[in-house]
């Protein structure tokens, strides 16, 4: 690693993809001033140019092996979804940590398979599943931790948008692995594993749909919406509804709600925001707020892959988690 004036150890990162995400990213990288950003792969001119305006001091490379060339220590990931896993997995390989956007892999399969690579080579995995570092979750996360809802027998989980993505390769399963489910549900699946403490899931079902009718041909075309039902040890359901293109109201329609004998909890977003998302805990009819706005939240997963990076962290074997939450899409999608 590069060494800063004060001989600390500095991370030197590439980045892989620098579209709207990946700028974002960086930049919310390089304030931290924890790195040093030395290398951009970005096919587009445009982009790349902004990219280089957050990091001046980076070069532009073409493509990941130049990219893995460059003197890096770590390589950020934003990319298509087909590419992750086969991206992550070479530069893991070749001794890079990575920050990868989601979902990591297409299929529970390529998830472990990532995993599998980072344990390995005993380097930090990160992926940016930004929900859980908004501070709603951090503070409904402390009330399930500690028991103060009781028994939590029930959650309700909601992403729709009422948009949908603007790139073609979403919409064909062989790049995407699937449609909203994969690309929106991951977010509320892993918040409430990852809340709940991670419990054994026993069974799962679930209803696809395209355009309005049953999905009947998943290796050609994508859900656009869907539900689903996921049981937990213990006594939880989970319920689960995802879509793109629903005709909502709003831009946005993102929940997490936990119920429990003793109370319960929910994050919420406002007035159709997809980055205003608040928490309260729930008495009955009464409602008292965990969180307030602002919340500049996006950027945290990164950061926090960041930090720990810098302080030396290697391998976590709490990055198998990534691969229980694709395994549950894969039975969301009757893989």
């Amino acid at each position: 690693m590069g060494a800063d004036v004060s001989g600390a150890a500095r991370p030197r990162l590439g980045f892989l993809g620098t579209g709207w995400i990946g700028r974002h990213r960086m930049a919310a990288l390089a304030a931290t001033g924890l790195a040093d950003i030395v290398a951009v792969a970005e096919p587009d001119d445009a982009s790349a140019a902004e990219a280089l305006a957050i990091a001046p001091g980076a070069v532009r490379v073409d493509g990941l092996d130049a990219l893995l060339a460059a003197g890096i220590d770590a390589v950020v990931i934003a990319t298509p979804s087909a590419a992750h896993a086969a991206q992550s997995i070479a530069a893991l390989d070749a001794g890079k940590a990575v920050f990868c956007q989601k979902p990591l892999g297409r299929t529970g399969p390529e998830v472990a398979g990532v995993v599998a690579a980072a344990e390995r080579a005993d380097l930090l995995l990160g992926v940016d599943l930004s929900y859980r570092h908004t501070a709603a979750m951090q503070a409904i996360r402390g009330l399930l931790q500690g028991g103060a809802l009781g028994h939590v027998f029930g959650v309700d989980l909601l992403f729709h948008n009422a948009w949908g993505p603007d790139k073609p390769w979403f919409y064909d399963p062989a790049l995407s692995g699937g449609g909203c489910v994969v690309d929106l549900g991951v977010h509320m699946v892993d918040l409430a594993l990852w809340a709940l403490d991670w419990p054994k899931v026993e069974r799962v079902e679930s209803r696809l749909y395209a355009k309005g009718a049953p999905l009947s041909d998943p290796a050609r075309q994508v859900e656009d919406y869907a539900v689903a039902t996921i049981d937990l040890t213990g006594g939880t359901t989970i319920r689960l509804g995802c879509s793109w293109g629903l005709q909502a109201g709003r831009e946005a329609v993102i929940a997490a709600e936990f119920f429990g004998t003793e109370g319960g909890a929910s994050l919420r977003n406002v007035d159709g925001s997809f980055y205003d998302l608040v928490g309260a805990r729930h008495l009955h009819t009464r409602e008292e707020r965990l969180s307030s706005l602002p919340d500049d939240w996006g950027g945290r997963a990164a950061v926090d892959w960041l930090t720990r990076l810098a302080g030396g962290a290697r391998f976590d074997p709490q990055a198998g988690r990534l691969a229980d939450v694709a395994f549950v899409l894969d039975r969301i999608y009757g893989r």
